[in-house]
């Protein structure tokens, strides 16, 4: 990613209108169809931004769906996974042992008692936000044999719904991360406020990226702040613009959920 000074495109708009609202994916025709149409806002974005979408990291977000669902996934080619529920991610881990090359991200809030499990079959920790579950997956992967990528989980909105450091807390977080070694920072989440005002949405992200930008100068060595996992169906075209190297995409991929996000969330959250 460049570093030149960011000049925000003008104009985009949250999509959370769509919420609720994306056709179920029932065949692996329909993903493909589904893909296509979220590669094309991708690229819209990423033109946009003068940016190559080839920077740009899809992670569909496959919690609540079932295991038949995700398969057919497989088949359009998906092989990334995000869950928000270890046991359940788990779970399907376990189910689809047989596709070695799919490849799972746990994008949610992380009980100390369920590291164990991520420790088990996680390629990724995106909501890495304090010392004791940093603790606990270290000493899990040493037993296991193995390392983790982690993404450090930024409240740039400042709701009290949501889980992340705030960003006044995250250089001394950063500063302690050299002791985990099992643990391979790659860079920052966030979840920007669910809003139809998009110069709210787009205030988070710019706080993550510049965040990004000072942890860059102050980081320990090897512990590397450079990707920025931000965005999600409703609001990931504003997140490309303002420099998301990972978007979290589920509905515009999978199709509507049948229950609201609270009550996939432990808090109130809003995500994908």
């Amino acid at each position: 990613m460049s570093d030149a000074p960011h000049q925000s495109p003008t104009g985009t708009q949250p999509r959370h209108e769509r919420h609720g609202l994306y056709p179920k994916a029932e065949s692996s025709a329909d993903f493909q169809r589904h893909l296509a149409a979220v590669h094309a806002r991708i690229a819209a974005a990423c033109g946009r931004a003068g940016r190559d979408p080839a920077t740009v990291r899809l992670l569909p977000v496959s919690k609540t769906m079932d295991e038949a669902s995700l398969r057919q996934a497989y088949a359009a080619g998906l092989r990334w996974f995000g869950e928000n529920k270890v046991q359940e991610a788990h779970e399907k881990w376990e189910a689809m042992a047989d596709l070695t090359d799919l490849r799972w991200s746990v994008i949610g809030h992380l009980q100390t008692n369920k590291a164990k499990l991520v420790a088990q079959f996680a390629n990724e920790f995106q909501a890495l936000a304090n010392l004791r579950a940093a603790a606990a997956l270290d000493r899990r992967l040493q037993t296991e044999g193995r390392a983790l990528d982690v993404f450090v989980q930024i409240n740039t909105s400042g709701e009290t719904s949501k889980y992340g450091l705030h960003p006044d807390e995250a250089a001394g977080f950063v500063r302690e991360l050299p002791a985990f070694t099992s643990l391979r920072v790659r860079g920052l989440m966030t979840l920007a406020v669910f809003s139809s005002e998009a110069a709210h949405v787009r205030e988070c992200f710019i706080s993550l990226r510049n965040l990004r930008d000072r942890l860059r100068q102050t980081a320990p060595a090897g512990i590397c702040v450079d990707e920025l996992s931000m965005g999600m169906s409703g609001d990931f075209e504003i997140a490309i613009e303002e420099g998301s190297t990972v978007v979290r995409v589920g509905q515009a991929i999978f199709g509507a959920r049948h229950l609201p996000d609270s009550h996939y969330w432990p808090t109130a959250n809003a995500s994908d």
